[in-house]
């Protein structure tokens, strides 16, 4: 970065003799090298800014990434804000004094951009300067460069050590990246309703109210409206204070507040968790919010010209901006406990006082959990989250902690891993008296030593004083595919399905005392949208395996103790455990469908998908989109069918039945809650002809969701909440009586 003739702001202020800090001399000495330089070159590299474009001999200049010129154009604002006088004359900032010591060490880079931002801004006073400059650029070098929309297309950040890169898109990503969405890129395409179609209705994202001498931004101003701007220059105001309003705008990644007379930030700011670029230069701040340490993709904090405590200061000047993000966040504290999430009961009273007067009733609770493995709860994938909330040591308590607070006879858990299966989850639910069954993904196979004991995978832990395990299968898959007749001579089978290592895991019970029978599943489906005809192929096989497994269940006979003809205990006593309550008949089941069953997993799709549309009704046609005109044999040549009832615990039947072409909704308005993807993923489907559901665990609280930017955090420990449900076994229907003819021929 160069001038070709010294900028008479930073003249002025190294002229001034209190102004001689060892980082001032320093910067003064390396501008007069480079002024040098330049004029035997003409030439010098522009300053790594999305925010300020320079004037260089005249010509304008544009930085190579982020900047607003290659945005659409910047607009002025006046309209919404129209009680509010434009200024008479330039605004007069205050120039703070960056102290310094005689041992300051020489100047790092991160402070020498950070002060060649800080002049840039300082020159940028005048009113609507960036929509002016915006203006001529757009004239000058519109058929050169053209004009996009930053939001299609975006860079990764270069510093702040994430990218917006699916981490498991090279077949080079480490193991532990495999299958794995980053927080800041959705596990699923949102359809529709995407960041694309919500700015393409505007041809504007910038916009400057820079230079007007605003002394107030009302909580009700339209400006909070623009929820599709990415750019805001509030710079060289008069503003006092910036309303918490300021979170509305999510889409920010750039917000320019400098040469105000803000002594304080609201805390709201942390939740613009997009921001790239954030400009305070030239206020009176002391100290800033620990809700900045949200901003783990900022990439300048601009901070220079207030009175900043020296150890903040010096953590910019030294380390730059990530560290001063890092040290926010992780010295904040676990902030306000959420309250409880509340129970929703399904049934009606007159189905509640039913079941309680009923000495026969059964009555199970199924939790499904996410628990985010150790290995993938990274830095780059989680970079809001402070680390020490991140550590497998604070999360594992508080894991723990909730799945005992259910007491569900059931726990289907996803991303486990071999150790933690091992030496936590059983270690720690066996004396409540759970006991389990664990399967990783099939890349285990492939692996040894400790990186075999890190391959996550798919648990079931069960109530063993009320449950017995019969039998327990694991299903893999590509093995599975690659056992299939129709599948063999598909290239896509080769160069997809078996590209995915995802497992599920299915366990036949049976209750000890009633013989009731029981089939519980669990699952986690590859996550990539762009593999969304794989998760189909994933589904379609795990409910052609349930059924086999479930036929062949039925034909098992009843257990020795209970062949008797009762479900009778061997104390004498019935279901409920009273010995004047009579014995029910143990059931019996003609067929696989008859078995009461439930299917929990990290399904990786929304309630509108392929997935979510097979599941619940039952068919899906060959010609789907989500099969995206690939290949897999009878499944895209005569659809996919199952014929076992099956409905989502926390499918919104209310909704369906006032609109029946409504698209299908759930209870929940999320089971995942990162930065990138808010939405229903994990789902707990049941058998409608054997079971009922009596209540499912409830949202978060909405005003507490409106606070954080995403999971995990102090009181969510992964980036999945448990979803539980509790079922009512429908009493087996009573056998036909025999016919006249059958009758006389027996």
């Amino acid at each position: 970065m160069y001038y070709p003739q010294q900028s008479p702001g930073i003249s002025h202020k190294l002229s001034a003799q209190h102004d001689n800090s060892p980082w001032r001399m320093q910067m003064f000495h390396q501008q007069q090298q480079q002024q040098q330089s330049a004029q035997q070159s003409n030439v010098g590299p522009p300053p790594n800014s999305p925010g300020y474009a320079l004037y260089t001999n005249g010509a304008l200049q544009h930085p190579q990434q982020h900047h607003p010129l290659n945005h659409p154009p910047i607009h002025h604002h006046q309209s919404s804000l129209s009680h509010f006088s434009p200024p008479t004359t330039a605004h007069n900032h205050q120039q703070h004094i960056l102290t310094g010591s005689p041992h300051t060490p020489a100047m790092t880079h991160h402070w020498q951009q950070q002060l060649m931002k800080c002049e840039m801004s300082r020159q940028a006073r005048s009113p609507f300067h960036r929509a002016r400059a915006s203006a001529m650029a757009a004239r000058t070098v519109r058929s050169a460069i053209p004009i996009t929309n930053p939001n299609l297309v975006r860079p990764p950040p270069e510093e702040n050590g994430n990218s917006t890169k699916s981490p498991d898109s090279s077949p080079n990503a480490p193991n532990s990246a495999l299958n794995h969405p980053s927080s800041t890129v959705g596990p699923i395409q949102e359809p529709e309703s995407s960041l694309e179609s919500k700015t393409s209705t505007s041809t504007w994202n910038s916009l400057d109210m820079g230079g007007l001498r605003l002394k107030n931004l009302p909580p009700t101003s339209g400006l909070f409206s623009f929820t599709f701007l990415t750019n805001l220059y509030l710079n060289h105001n008069d503003l006092g204070n910036v309303p918490p309003e300021i979170s509305k705008l999510r889409q920010l990644e750039l917000l320019d507040l400098s040469a105000n007379n803000l002594t304080s930030l609201p805390a709201e700011v942390g939740l613009l968790i997009n921001l790239k670029e954030f400009y305070i230069f030239d206020n009176s701040l002391q100290t800033l919010p620990n809700e900045l340490g949200n901003l783990h993709q900022l990439q300048t904090l601009g901070v220079e010209g207030n009175p900043l405590s020296s150890h903040l200061k010096s953590m910019v000047q030294k380390e730059g901006t990530q560290a001063l993000i890092r040290y926010l966040r992780d010295t904040a504290g676990p902030g306000v406990t959420p309250p409880s999430r509340p129970w929703k009961v399904l049934m009606k009273p007159a189905e509640l006082e039913a079941l309680e007067q009923d000495p026969h009733t059964e009555t199970f609770t199924v939790l499904c959990y996410n628990i985010l493995c150790e290995k993938y709860a990274t830095e780059k994938l989680y970079g809001y989250t402070p680390s020490w909330a991140l550590a497998w040591n604070y999360r594992k308590d508080k894991i723990l902690d909730e799945i005992k607070s259910y007491d569900a006879e059931f726990l289907c858990l996803q991303e486990v891993d071999k150790t933690q299966y091992e030496t936590f989850l059983l270690a720690n639910l066996g004396p409540e008296g759970y006991d389990g069954v664990f399967h990783p993904k099939s890349r285990f196979k492939t692996m040894s030593g400790p990186e075999k004991m890190q391959v996550d995978g798919c648990a079931i832990f069960y109530k063993k004083n009320r449950y017995k395990l019969v039998e327990f299968n694991e299903i893999e898959f590509s093995s599975v595919a690659m056992q299939r007749q129709d599948f063999k001579k598909t290239d896509d089978m080769f160069n997809r399905v078996l590209q995915k290592d995802n497992i599920a895991i299915v366990c036949l019970m049976e209750d000890i005392t009633t013989g009731t029978r029981l089939i519980v599943a669990n699952v986690h489906i590859t996550w990539d949208h762009a593999y969304r005809d794989v998760k189909l192929v994933q589904v379609a096989l795990l409910v052609d395996e349930i059924e086999k497994r479930a036929d062949h269940f039925a034909r098992y006979p009843p257990p020795p103790n209970l062949r008797n003809g009762s479900s009778e205990s061997k104390d004498g006593e019935g279901a409920n455990g009273d010995s004047s309550t009579p014995p029910r008949p143990i059931p019996t089941y003609s067929d696989g469908t008859k078995i009461p069953l439930i299917i929990c997993g990290d399904f990786n799709s929304v309630p509108n998908s392929g997935v979510y549309e097979f599941l619940s009704t039952g068919t899906l046609a060959n010609d789907h989109g989500d099969f995206m005109s690939h290949i897999y044999g009878k499944y895209t040549s005569e659809g996919i069918r199952h014929r076992l009832g099956l409905k989502s615990a926390y499918a919104d039947l209310q909704a369906a039945a006032t609109n029946p072409n409504a698209p299908a909704g759930e209870l929940l308005s999320m089971t995942n809650y990162t930065p990138g993807f808010q939405g229903v993923l994990d789902y707990v489907w049941y058998s409608t002809s054997t079971l009922s559901v009596k209540a499912v665990l409830g949202d978060v609280d909405k005003g507490y969701l409106e606070k954080v930017v995403g999971f995990p955090n102090a009181h969510y420990p992964s980036d999945h909440v448990s979803i539980v449900s509790e079922f009512r076994i429908k009493p087996p229907r009573p056998a036909l009586p025999k016919t006249s003819t059958s009758t006389s021929s027996s």
